[in-house]
This record gives structure tokens, C-alpha cells and sequence, in this order.
């Protein structure tokens, strides 16, 4: 039988390590993408490095966080992550933590969030610039933005954060946030996040998406949906040197008797400025243009056995010789895509209801998923360009459970062919391709029946007073 050989480690644990698993090898596609060197210098930057002789030190805990995100059930208790460290400890020579999971959480806490923001925006970026044309949309890199909620556990101090819905009693719901996402269509990575309580005044998707207007680059396409179609927006959008493309808000009407004719239902047609809202500044409202000349189009969405829908798009990109209604159609229609990746990352990453009890530590799990979905994004793009497939076209739960498989192997170096090994990841990873069903229509129900327990309709010490 043939001897596993590891490689020969030397001094402290490093970033090269953390990023081990997501197949980081030289010579392969985008494998420059977040070096260790970069992720290192982010942390650095802000004053995030720390314990650098220690067992937590930042590279060791970043890979210990990014395991935890990846695993669903026991498997991202803190517990099997301290068990990881041992067991990495262990194979690199190194003292072993003890059982206790404290260390490792207080350890855990001292990540920079800011640095992680800065990693997963950079992540993008550098996905992007690396994307083949093939990829992109006409020649342009497209942005999906959609929004989504999270909730938390019930701790006093995400109460005072994001506190629950003002229609539940006390101590019965649970805290929840929004997030707004912006997502790169080529490679479906998150470009950028921004959160907030879920009600209250300036909370809204489209409050959260202004805060990130300034990290869209110049001649990208912006896409979302009719609850960000205002004037406002669109002219934020326009001033930066963005197009943008959306659905037609359902308070503003369709008419097609008004502007300059381009085709059948494909239209030129003004906008005029509203009044100034509360949250903009007199100096903001007077930058904002009086009109704006936008590009209206029906088009009909035909799906077998269903119902015909119109639908109406409002788009800046309003040139039909350079962009026919089938294109714009055909741009709008991946907006679908941004759904279909939150759910991936709420879903199969468990940001759906996260784990840490402060919300210090709730903002750190929201930025390691979000950097943990792109380094898995990555690994999906490079077997993408080896295989000749399409980054969307490959499944997310198989390349994760890839990684996952490897995760202790790769870290430590535990293997017999690092090239063979890697070449055998990424074609299972790039032979699990997405299928196409259209029209499917499955029942919303379950087989299997839950515990049959009623739902707590107080505050669990005054229903444990009661039961006393």
C-alpha cells in the first residue's frame, strides 16, 4: 500500500493553511484570487492579526469559523470546531487545545468584521476581472441586487439591535434583521452586503442598497426588482455611470401613448423629479437631475400550462439598436438568479437563523458565510474554466461538500498527489450540473411529521413559572 506522505510544516500556522481546503493550488483558474498574502495584509490593516505563537491565533480561528459556517447541525457547534484544531495541532506538530470551547469563542470575537467586509468585497472584485467574456452579458459585468432577512437568537442585546416584529409579544418572537446583497451574475459572488433592523425608519432594501452605490464600478449593469424602481434611485444609479434594469413599480402606470415610439411596445419616455424626501439634504436634492429619459418595453412570459404575464421593464439602456427588447428581456430574466443564490446561502449555509447570541457576533458570522460562499464560488469558477461549463451551471451543495470532504487533508498537507488530488475535485465538482426543469411544480408539504409541540405563546420564564 502506498505511504501517505504530509508535508513537512514549519513554524506558525498560516493564512496558506486556512485557505488549504478551497484547492488554493498554483497554476489553476482564479487561484490568485484572496492569496493568503491579501487576507493576511487585510487583517493587518486593521489591526486584526493577534496570538501569532498561540493555538487561536487569526488564521487557525478564520479556519476553524470558516468550517463552522460550511456544516450544518453538530457539525457547526463550537465544540467540533475546537475538535478541528486539536486534530490540525495534532498533524502539524503542535501543542493541542483542551475540550473547553471558551478560548476559542473569546478568540473567535476578536475578528476584525470590517476586515472580513473587506475580503469577501475584495474576493468579488477579483472574480470578476478574471471572468471570461463568455460569462458576462454583452460585454458587461451585471450586478443582481435583492434583499433578504435573518433571524437570531433571543438575547437581550440582538433584541436591542434587531428587535423582533412589533406584532409579537414579548419574548415569543425572535430578533431579525434585512440585509440587501448585491451579486456578481458571471460568477454569482457577493459583491457587497449592508444590514440593518428589520423595521424603523430608513431600514428598507432600498435604504440599504443606497449605502453601497459607491462600490459599483463604472459600465456595469445594475438589475433588481419593482420595490427599488424610483426616480431617485434610478438617477443615483445613472449619475455613477451604471445602467440599470427593472421591473416597472406597480404604483407608477403603464402607458404607452406617451414619449417616443422605438417598436411595438417599446417606448422613450420622461420622468420628472418628485419632491424631496425627508432623508435626502437640500445640497443632495438639488444634484439630482429634474428628468430623466428611460426605456419602457412590454414583453409577454409564456411558461407551458400556465397563465401569460406581462411584464413592464424600465431600463437605461436605451439605445434598441445595441440592445433589442429580446436582450433586455433576456437581462431582466436573470434577476431570478439572485433568489436562487440567497436561498443557496441561507439554506445550505444556515444564514437563516445564525448562531451567535451579540450582535458583534452575528455581524462576524454574516461576513464569514458571506466569505466562505465565495471561496466556495471560486473553487465552482476554476472548475468551471477547466471543464468549459458556466459558473451557474454547476450545483453549490456538491462543491461545498467537496471541500468539506478534504477540509482536514488539505489543510495539513496530508496527501499523496496534490495535482491528481485537486484534478479529481474539480471534475466531480464541474460533473454536478444544475438541471434545467421547467414548469416544475412540487406540493408544499411534508411527509414526515414534526414533534407535535405547541408554540411557546409567552416569555419562557413565565411559561416555566406556570409550569412549576
Amino acid at each position: 500500500m502506498a505511504t501517505v506522505l504530509r508535508r513537512a510544516t514549519s513554524g506558525n500556522p498560516s493564512f496558506q493553511d486556512a485557505l488549504a481546503p478551497f484547492l488554493q493550488q498554483p497554476g489553476l483558474p482564479f487561484a490568485d484570487v484572496l492569496s493568503p498574502e491579501a487576507i493576511e495584509q487585510a487583517f493587518a490593516d486593521r489591526g486584526g492579526l493577534f496570538a501569532t505563537n498561540a493555538v487561536f491565533s487569526t488564521p487557525v480561528v478564520l479556519w476553524a469559523f470558516l468550517a463552522q459556517v460550511l456544516r450544518d447541525g453538530k457539525g457547526a457547534a463550537c465544540a467540533q470546531a475546537v475538535a478541528d484544531i486539536a486534530i490540525y495541532m495534532q498533524q502539524v506538530g503542535r501543542p493541542a487545545p483542551s475540550g473547553d470551547t471558551g478560548d476559542y469563542c473569546r478568540a473567535r470575537a476578536k475578528l476584525d468584521p470590517a476586515a472580513l467586509a473587506d475580503l469577501v468585497r475584495q474576493s468579488a472584485r477579483q472574480l470578476d476581472a478574471q471572468a471570461p467574456d463568455e460569462w458576462l452579458w454583452h460585454g458587461r459585468h451585471a450586478k443582481l441586487v435583492d434583499g433578504f432577512t435573518f433571524t437570531m437568537p433571543d438575547t437581550i442585546d440582538n433584541q436591542q439591535a434587531f428587535p423582533q416584529l412589533t406584532t409579537q409579544e414579548p419574548g415569543v418572537g425572535f430578533p431579525i434583521a434585512r440585509a440587501c446583497a448585491v451579486l456578481s451574475l458571471a460568477t454569482a459572488a457577493i459583491c457587497d452586503l449592508a444590514i440593518g433592523p428589520y423595521e424603523g425608519k430608513e431600514t428598507g432594501e432600498t435604504a440599504l442598497l443606497r449605502t453601497m452605490l459607491d462600490g459599483f464600478q463604472p459600465d456595469e449593469v445594475v438589475v433588481f426588482d419593482r420595490c427599488y424602481c424610483s426616480f431617485l434611485m434610478l438617477a443615483a444609479i445613472a449619475a455613477r455611470g451604471l445602467a440599470v434594469c427593472t421591473r416597472l413599480h406597480q404604483r407608477r402606470d403603464e402607458d404607452f401613448r406617451q414619449g417616443r415610439c422605438l417598436g411595438d411596445y417599446d417606448r422613450l419616455v420622461t420622468w420628472t423629479r418628485p419632491a424631496r424626501p425627508e432623508w435626502m439634504t437640500p445640497q443632495e436634492y438639488e444634484q439630482v437631475p429634474e428628468t430623466l429619459t428611460l426605456r419602457m418595453i412590454d414583453f409577454d412570459v409564456k411558461e407551458p400550462n400556465r397563465r401569460t404575464e406581462t411584464i413592464t421593464i424600465i431600463t437605461t439602456l436605451t439605445d434598441p439598436d445595441e440592445y433589442s427588447v429580446e436582450d433586455i428581456a433576456e437581462l431582466y430574466g436573470f434577476r431570478w438568479n439572485a433568489e436562487l443564490d440567497i436561498r443557496v446561502v441561507k439554506q445550505t449555509l444556515g444564514l437563516d437563523h445564525v448562531r451567535c447570541k451579540s450582535p458583534h457576533m452575528v455581524e462576524l458570522e454574516l461576513w464569514v458565510t458571506s466569505l466562505a460562499y465565495n471561496l466556495i464560488r471560486k473553487v465552482i469558477a476554476a472548475a468551471a474554466a477547466v471543464h468549459d461549463r458556466q459558473p451557474r451551471q454547476i450545483g453549490f451543495t456538491l462543491a461545498c461538500q467537496t471541500i468539506l470532504s478534504s477540509w482536514m487533508v488539505m489543510a495539513t498537507g496530508c496527501y499523496r498527489d496534490l495535482e491528481t488530488f485537486t484534478e479529481g475535485a474539480l471534475a466531480r465538482i464541474a460533473a454536478n450540473q444544475v438541471a434545467n426543469r421547467p414548469g416544475r411544480i412540487e406540493p408544499r408539504a411534508i411527509k414526515r411529521r414534526r414533534h407535535h409541540y405547541p408554540f411557546l405563546t409567552g416569555p419562557r420564564e413565565e411559561m416555566r413559572k406556570e409550569r412549576a
